[in-house]
């Protein structure tokens, strides 16, 4: 059930990560965090605004994906922050039972004000890329269950419609800045904390507890809205399956039963997609698979003090997706200006060794904001060919396959560098606006109305695709498609699925990530619960 009606679109993501930020709270130390909020399973920017909300991407991240994001266009000092004497007074069960308070939840999520360690930049970001991903996935749903299909054959013709063929670098854009938020904020909270002083231990058992702690607070970060996503999927495809006028777009109401358990060990995309509970949770598993790697690398350079062999076996990684994703497009004779964007799904579209670049990119960028602390000097010359570099580049992997025909060794170039690319084109982005190079691009991205929106990211990556479910498969008769459909659609499922996403975020997220705030070894350090 996965023919050229189920995928036109490459979009099947993403983002998604605030654990990553989160991560970064829980360890003493060095911690990778969810900077600018806390995202949609892992996405966003320096951990800042207030404990809850940031987290990188573990969407990632998502999430996860939250962003945090501070006013100005510098990403704050390193100085550290005043010990926090309050919480330490607080009473431990009031604080658990208030992490359930509506009232304060929901004060967080629309909270406008920021700490100084943030990237405010993120937060747009990850607010558009998740629009971007709705987009896609709606006119996934409204091609399958739509009376003229043939329109599909018109629309695809047209230059606009490769936004919507290139969903896929949406993803991109969360991996990248999950990859950004583990790292800048793991460097951070490093420069700020001991964790031998927390742990009590030194050498391999200290390093060996800290990546345990980290993987652990993702883990809990990330999964009990996960969980119930994935519960929901099983009972409404069930329903729809022997109810709905129409054939489920995926077999979930009998793989969820069977194989849910490798969505919560996040190691999904490990199996084939034929066996896949919940398709678009592939970017979960994946940015999971990527934070174990990171933090690894993360732990080389800063506690074994080995940061010229982990930027070597960053270098090696990247390189090695290179050139396997580079072989199996040439052995598949894929050709992206022609196929199905998702044709190569199993090979290609969701494995992690041809999706880890835009990862390694972020890592590499977090690196740079740190050391810099995000004041990088750049003349007017430097900053209008970087700006000028980076638009052209995202517009041309944007449309520059419209039309053409690409010899095999081409394509497979295109499809291994491609992917890498979009993140450095992003990548000047955020350091352009973070180091105060970006003008109206800035004040957009940084937008304080797109805080709320990216701080529920995360949630609103898991239910998006059941919200647009639930909508299409009630109706009684197909869709007509007309020229101005899909845009309505589009518009009704964002506002929708975004509705599903506070109220989720309110009873799982939020809740669960002020209750790990309680048990943080910052917290019991004396960090400020704004770092």
């Amino acid at each position: 059930m996965r023919g050229k009606g189920d995928f036109g679109v490459r979009l099947d993501v993403t983002v998604p990560d605030k654990a990553a930020a989160a991560a970064v709270a829980t360890i003493p130390a060095p911690a990778p965090g969810h900077p600018v909020g806390h995202p949609a399973g892992h996405p966003a920017g320096p951990a800042t605004e207030s404990s809850m909300y940031s987290s990188s991407s573990e969407l990632a991240t998502s999430v996860y994906t939250g962003s945090a994001a501070s006013s100005g266009d510098s990403c704050g000092s390193r100085a550290p922050s005043s010990a926090s004497s309050d919480t330490d007074s607080e009473n431990v069960w009031v604080e658990v039972l208030l992490s359930f308070s509506l009232r304060r939840n929901i004060a967080t999520i629309f909270d406008q004000s920021v700490g100084a360690d943030t990237i405010p930049t993120i937060h747009g970001l990850r607010s558009i890329s998740m629009a971007w991903v709705i987009l896609g996935h709606t006119c996934i749903v409204a091609f399958k269950y739509s009376d003229n299909m043939e329109l599909r054959g018109l629309v695809e013709k047209e230059l606009l419609f490769q936004t919507i063929l290139n969903g896929a670098f949406s993803v991109d854009t969360f991996f990248m800045i999950s990859g950004l938020l583990v790292s800048f904020l793991y460097f951070r909270t490093t420069a700020k904390l001991d964790v031998t002083k927390i742990t009590k231990m030194t050498g391999i058992r200290s390093n060996a507890l800290e990546f345990v702690g980290l993987l652990m607070y993702r883990f809990l970060r990330l999964t009990a809205p996960y969980l119930f996503s994935l519960g929901m999927v099983q009972v409404t495809m069930k329903w729809f399956y022997y109810n709905s006028v129409f054939e489920p777009p995926t077999m979930d109401h009998v793989n969820c039963p069977n194989y849910w358990w490798r969505n919560v060990l996040y190691i999904n995309t490990l199996f084939p997609v034929k066996d896949m509970c919940m398709l678009w949770s592939w970017y979960l598993a994946d940015d999971t698979q990527f934070y174990v790697l990171g933090v690894i690398l993360l732990i080389l350079a800063t506690r074994l003090n080995h940061i010229r062999l982990s930027a070597a076996t960053l270098v090696m990684f990247m390189v090695s997706s290179w050139c396997t994703t580079a072989y199996i497009a040439y052995s598949n004779e894929h050709m992206p200006a022609e196929d199905d964007p998702l044709a190569l799904f199993d090979k290609i579209y969701d494995k992690p060794w041809t999706r880890l670049g835009p990862y390694l990119v972020g890592m590499a960028v977090g690196w740079i904001l740190f050391k810099t602390d995000c004041k990088i000097r750049m003349s007017k010359v430097t900053v209008l060919l970087g700006w000028a570099v980076s638009f052209g580049c995202l517009l041309t992997l944007l449309y520059g396959l419209y039309g053409a025909v690409l010899d095999p060794i081409t394509a497979a170039a295109y499809s291994s560098l491609s992917h890498t690319a979009w993140a450095m084109c992003i990548s000047w982005i955020v350091i352009a606006c973070s180091c105060g190079y970006g003008g109206p691009i800035n004040r957009i991205l940084s937008w304080t109305v797109l805080y709320p929106f990216s701080r529920v990211t995360y949630c609103a990556y898991l239910v998006h695709p059941v919200v647009i479910r639930l909508l299409s498969m009630k109706m009684d008769a197909p869709l007509h498609l007309g020229a101005y459909t899909i845009f309505i659609l589009f518009l009704g499922m964002l506002v929708a699925s975004y509705l599903f996403a506070f109220v989720l975020s309110l009873a799982f997220e939020a809740p669960v990530v002020t209750m790990l705030r309680l048990i943080s070894p910052k917290r019991k350090a004396g960090v400020g619960r704004d770092q």
